[in-house]
């Protein structure tokens, strides 16, 4: 094979190379808390792993301001809103009627802290504000409430602060499940027990029941598994109760007075002596 040949073919598998290289999709970029990734926060980052279902969610809201202000805004949790732009905007403002683009807050300037119920996930890092609160960066603050039952909804904007010196920021809200805690299914000592016994009672009617109908071959009431010691146990408990509850004796004696002598009459002198033979 002549040089020009060896050249040739080198060249070939090096743009198959840079063709199958090209073709893979680049990876979207994710959340980055601020601080060195030696410093991060564990707990920001645990957070971050728990809002992870919502990223290949868009969320879209519009609000309309008189005649001069009409926005739309645009969201994505720890997504690039664009990933063709690679500006790392998480939230982004379009004006409808110039059709200009601001960058509200940035993924690789994250920061996210939770309650109870509730997460508070915030962008810095968006586009000067130029002449309000002294021209500093604008922020994105998105509080996700707990809804439990929908995985994202009701995303909107609550109201834009940017009448301060500084610390101005864009506020959103949205539900999530994300933010909900967990439910608590641990049982009781009591509930274990009252279901174990639950169980057995179960258990001991239904196998009893089967083996008296079938093994023993009985009928009505005798297919009752024991149904002899639980009818003996019956009357035993009802005679029990009888005897702690009735309030007097149940076979009472008949009520009588004795009849004294002054009340019996005269002796008959009257005798039977005729009667007898002589």
């Amino acid at each position: 094979m002549s040089s020009h040949s060896h050249i040739s073919a080198v060249l070939v598998v090096f743009m198959a190379l840079a063709v199958g290289v090209g073709a893979e999709p680049l990876a979207e970029k994710s959340c980055d808390v601020i601080g060195d990734e030696s410093t991060e926060s564990q707990m920001e980052k645990a957070l971050l792993k728990k809002l992870e279902p919502l990223s290949q969610i868009r969320f879209n809201t519009t609000v309309e301001i008189g005649t001069t202000e009409n926005y739309a805004y645009h969201f994505r949790v720890c997504r690039e809103v664009n990933s063709s732009l690679h500006d790392f905007a998480g939230v982004v403002q379009m004006d409808r009627q110039s059709g200009k683009t601001t960058v509200i807050g940035r993924i690789n300037e994250t920061q996210v802290f939770n309650g109870s119920d509730w997460i508070m996930l915030i962008y810095k890092g968006g586009d000067s504000y130029g002449r309000h609160c002294s021209g500093e960066k604008r922020r994105a603050v998105i509080m996700i409430s707990c809804k439990r039952g929908i995985t994202a909804s009701s995303f909107s904007i609550i109201s834009e602060e940017r009448e301060k010196e500084q610390d101005c920021f864009y506020l959103f809200e949205m539900d999530s499940s994300v933010a909900c805690p967990a439910e608590d299914t641990h049982l009781s000592t009591g509930s274990i027990l009252l279901i174990t016994f639950s169980s057995v009672i179960a258990v001991y009617i239904i196998g009893g029941f089967l083996y008296q109908r079938l093994i023993v071959g009985a009928k009505g009431m005798e297919q009752f598994p024991h149904f002899a010691f639980w009818q003996d146990l019956g009357n035993l408990v009802a005679d029990g109760c009888d005897f702690v509850c009735r309030s007097k004796p149940r076979n009472v004696p008949a009520a009588y007075r004795g009849v004294g002598d002054d009340q019996l009459g005269d002796e008959s002198e009257e005798r039977d002596d005729h009667l007898l033979p002589m």
